[in-house]
């Protein structure tokens, strides 16, 4: 039995694999406000060109610089490990895997795509970079990726998950990152968001309005904007986690899992995880693919596939993805990086092709699994992984009524140390589910109706 199967430095993937080049049917491309296709230069006042230029690429593979695997060395490959301990709780013939992204210096999988945004921004000059943050991971990635490289970080942190997790602040200081709560006093969109509701929570998509506005506003031309999901450039960075998961699993005689599962808020780490996995699917592989999000945010199970903004003061393109629209706040649940009222155009495109089939959680579920894993791997995840965890246990529950062996594998996305106020709420039965009321959806139908419409293209072959 092998608990842990370790790559050498050596062994590292070498590429990123991009999605773009091999989904049956192509991604449509991102629109301005006048409802035609955005070109790459007028994308230029936010991101860099050379992320740019991966945004809209068309390469299979993408080398990656030596500079960044450099610095990826620092904890990377990740291990993969197997729940063995976990299979005995359940009393399951399945075997179950997962993908250590707890290993990084900010706890998560972030810093993938973080190190690599942040050493292009350097390379084209960048001195300093907005951004956004939910739970804080992305937030603390970002700050830890520019501290190496002499960039200046300023985050705007959603409010709910800046109150709930004052240590992520901390974290992001200590790398000397900036965070201020969102919506602040120190945007238009943020006095905007503050004046049509001074107690609001905040969302993902506030945030995001507040970061790229500090970045367009700067007068220097020296300041870009780095998103921690969603985007494509952000979801090939990622799949360095499942190129890493192939070969680890191939060393142990396993050809292929039978399903992969990842929470997925706006997708990326669901996206590291899967993506490979998705081209062997496409391939002929018999992988069942299951992204998790939460009841309460059901952007994937219950959202509206079209064109919506990525964020809410429609500052950014519009985007072909599954959403709740751009004015959705959810509900202040502790899993703050899966509160994003949108998907990745990538990861929308492959639940419309039918290769992926998305799931949604209550909140008191992935606590109890959380709590399970805990107590039997020790390790205490985060809120937004025990999302995956609590499928994991589905998954393995159901092989065991059907009596198969099967070999399930999932990405455990981040450590839930930074997390304990929701784990404490909740032993103490403070905790409760959140569902989301239908007349929030057809809202959410109603507001989007006036925004282009994006066409669904599903093959039925999967």
């Amino acid at each position: 039995m092998h608990n842990k199967i370790l790559l050498t430095d050596e062994e590292i993937p070498r590429q990123w694999y991009n999605l773009n080049a091999d989904l049956p049917t192509p991604m449509q491309p991102p629109l301005g406000p006048d409802g035609k296709p955005v070109s790459p230069e007028a994308l230029a006042p936010v991101f860099p060109m050379n992320l740019i230029e991966q945004e809209v690429s068309q390469e299979r593979w993408i080398t990656i610089p030596e500079e960044i695997l450099n610095i990826l060395y620092r904890w990377r490959p990740a291990p993969l490990r197997r729940a063995v301990y976990l299979e005995k709780a359940l009393n399951t013939p399945a075997e179950i895997y997962y993908k250590d992204e707890s290993v990084s210096p900010a706890g998560s999988h972030k810093p993938n795509t973080a190190v690599a945004q942040a050493w292009y921004n350097k390379q084209f000059g960048t001195k300093t970079i907005t951004t956004e943050t939910g739970a804080g991971q992305w937030g603390s990635a970002l700050s830890f990726a520019c501290s190496l490289l002499g960039i200046t970080c300023k985050v705007f942190m959603v409010r709910i998950s800046f109150d709930q997790k004052p240590f992520r602040k901390i974290m992001m200081e200590t790398w000397g990152g900036a965070c201020v709560a969102s919506p602040s006093n120190e945007t238009e969109a943020g006095r905007r968001f503050l004046k049509e509701d001074p107690n609001t929570p905040g969302s993902l998509g506030i945030a995001i309005s507040e970061a790229v506005e500090a970045a367009v506003t700067d007068k220097s031309g020296t300041t870009k904007y780095a998103l921690g999901s969603v985007l494509n450039h952000v979801m090939l960075h990622q799949t360095i986690i499942g190129l890493e998961a192939q070969k680890q699993l191939a060393k142990i005689g396993i050809k292929k899992p039978d399903v992969v599962i990842a929470c997925a808020g706006g997708g990326s780490n669901f996206a590291g995880l899967s993506f490979p996995f998705i081209l062997d699917k496409i391939n002929g592989a018999a992988i069942d693919i299951i992204p998790v999000e939460p009841a309460s945010c059901p952007t994937m199970t219950r959202g509206i596939f079209t064109y919506d903004f990525g964020d809410s003061a429609g500052m950014t393109p519009l985007l072909p993805m599954f959403t709740l629209g751009h004015n959705f706040v959810p509900d202040p649940i502790h899993a703050g990086g899966l509160r994003y009222h949108g998907m990745s155009p990538m990861v929308s495109q492959a639940i419309n092709e039918g290769l992926v089939k998305p799931r949604a959680v209550n909140q008191l579920d992935c606590f109890k699994a959380a709590m399970l894993f805990a107590k039997t791997e020790g390790m205490i995840v985060a809120p937004e992984t025990s999302h995956a965890i609590a499928a994991v246990i589905e998954e393995a529950n159901k092989a065991k009524e059907e009596g198969k062996k099967k070999v399930i594998l999932f990405n455990l996305s981040g450590h839930g140390l930074m997390d304990m106020v929701g784990y404490s709420k909740f032993i103490n039965g403070q905790l409760h589910d959140h569902k989301l009321p239908q007349e929030k959806i057809a809202k959410a139908e109603a507001e989007l109706a006036a925004l282009p419409k994006a066409a669904v293209a599903k093959t039925g072959k999967w």
